[in-house]
């Protein structure tokens, strides 16, 4: 038998680029808020987003893609927990998800980047299935993805659909929110 598994490269931080992303920002962080070595959602989110954009480009089984990403080279600095958690959701309520993407989008789902989709059936999916997040953390989280995964300008956009995906989804928290 022949070993048909493809090795996802194309979505991998470099160290560099996040250093150039942060020194460019204008912020200057002498050190992580957390501790070296804790683990993080905002990694976890990393990894489910190279996992859902995996799964929809080669149509990967869940169980494959949940091993395959043992081996990413962050996935002991994730929550595991929410990870295995969030992958599992998004995976599970995928045509909820689209479904009610479809509302906020200029265009056909099809004509979406794959990384623009995974990205907004990610936040989508913490909008709609976990209100212990609040909506402002989804959508900055989202966006903050888009910045390091996604085009020049895709985080414009996919702070715009989750601005009105959020107002829709959680619509009290927003109208609270607001001034």
């Amino acid at each position: 038998m022949t070993d048909t598994s493809k090795t996802l490269t194309s979505l991998v931080v470099d160290d560099v680029a996040t250093d150039k992303r942060v020194k460019n920002s204008g912020s200057v962080r002498s050190g992580s808020a957390k501790k070296a070595g804790t683990k993080n959602r905002r990694k976890s989110r990393e990894l489910v987003l190279k996992a859902v954009y995996r799964g929809m480009l080669n149509e990967s089984e869940l169980s494959q893609i949940f091993r395959d990403m043992t081996d990413d080279p962050d996935y002991n600095k994730a929550d595991e927990a929410y990870f295995r958690q969030l992958l599992q959701s998004v995976t599970a309520n995928l045509n909820a998800i689209d479904g009610k993407l479809m509302n906020f989008i200029d265009r056909p789902i099809a004509e979406l980047s794959p990384v623009e989709h995974a990205i907004l059936r990610i936040a989508g999916c913490e909008l709609m299935f976990d209100s212990t997040i609040p909506y402002r953390v989804v959508i900055n989280e989202g966006v903050e993805l888009a910045k390091i995964f996604g085009g020049i300008d895709g985080h414009k956009y996919i702070n715009g659909v989750l601005d009105k995906f959020a107002a829709d989804v959680r619509e009290s928290e927003v109208k609270a929110a607001k001034p």
